[in-house]
């Protein structure tokens, strides 16, 4: 609905504006000099964990998740809540702790907010971070023959939805929460360095960059999806995305959920959104077709990256412990947008 509003808006012509939501990228990006300009974010929503602190933490990690994935550095925050006008003032005291802790392990300083009365709890925050402007990393510039690599397992919707209904066990909710707060910046600077342009350190002695110019495009799996975010990597750059679904890692117990039919409205949303554009072997199980709809959140990276730099990237990412892996590749355009096999 918000692409379809957006499209009748009229654009911003200011040249400054390097990225705006033209292709939906992940962020905005403004120039203010040759060589730097800002980042600006906002993401923000209902609980998906019953323990206040965690919850503020993944909130955090997830609005962050953004600058990581255009290649920034986040600067400030402001903290955005709804909360509700007979809640206990201990819980949101709680969240608000929970999302300071994440935020300074990502050296992001909150320097205010602004909260309302709503009957629905809701928190997140928009965020600022820098990026030179010829490092930006977006969603858009793929080339066929490119390696997808993806760097969380998924699963997060999947066993929300299993919490929510009491169906889901201790172990598959604490890894979910787990991976949900876990920061995208080791996976960020991790390729980074492998360009050559790791922020804030020095080089390791006798290393040498291995990727640059390799990483085509890159955007973070959210909302939309492992196949909604691949749609608008493939639709934006005018190349195919041929996705492995055995090569995906899963989260424990997110293919029970999709099993047992605990499905989140906006996995639904997903496949009614992107569904024709996708096409499924006959051999992929329907578990993980929900799975590859399924709506995350502060899930992974999706990289698009030059073959000859893969086995580079992937041991970067390993060494910084991102357990990324190689789920498919780029073709030339074709139909269908999305095949998985």
């Amino acid at each position: 609905m918000l692409d379809a509003v957006l499209r009748r808006l009229p654009r911003p012509t200011d040249p400054n504006l390097l990225v705006g939501f033209d292709t939906s990228d992940d962020a905005g990006v403004y120039q203010l000099a040759p060589d730097l300009a800002l980042v600006q974010t906002v993401d923000f929503f209902t609980p998906i964990v019953d323990d206040p602190f965690l919850f503020g933490q993944i909130a955090a990690a997830n609005s962050l998740s953004d600058v990581y994935a255009m290649g920034g550095r986040p600067l400030t925050a402001l903290s955005i809540v709804g909360f509700p006008e007979k809640a206990d003032p201990a819980l949101l005291e709680e969240i608000l702790r929970g999302g300071l802790s994440k935020m300074d392990e990502a050296g992001c300083i909150v320097v205010g907010g602004h909260s309302i009365r709503d009957d629905e709890l809701k928190f997140g925050y928009a965020v600022t971070g820098l990026v030179h402007p010829q490092r930006i990393w977006r969603n858009v510039g793929a080339q066929p023959g490119d390696v997808l690599l993806l760097t969380k397992a998924l699963g997060t919707g999947l066993i929300a939805t299993a919490l929510k209904k009491e169906r889901a066990t201790d172990a598959a909710v604490a890894a979910a929460a787990q991976s949900m707060a876990r920061l995208n910046r080791d996976a960020a600077d991790a390729l980074k360095e492998g360009e050559g342009v790791e922020e804030g350190k020095e080089k390791r002695a006798g290393k040498m960059p291995a990727l640059p110019g390799a990483i085509h495009a890159v955007t973070d799996v959210t909302g939309f999806g492992l196949l909604g975010h691949a749609r608008e990597m493939a639709a934006g750059s005018g190349v195919s995305l041929e996705i492995n679904h055995a090569q995906v890692e899963t989260l424990p117990g997110a293919l029970e959920a999709a099993r047992e039919g605990h499905l989140a409205g906006g996995l639904k949303n997903n496949r009614d959104f992107i569904g024709d554009c996708v096409g499924f072997a006959a051999g992929v199980p329907e578990d993980y077709r929900h799975l590859l709809y399924d709506p995350q959140t502060s899930g992974g990276l999706l990289i698009s990256i030059s073959p000859d730099a893969a086995s580079a990237a992937l041991a970067a990412l390993t060494a910084r412990g991102v357990a990324a892996r190689s789920v498919g590749r780029v073709l030339a355009k074709r139909s269908p947008l999305l095949a998985v096999h």
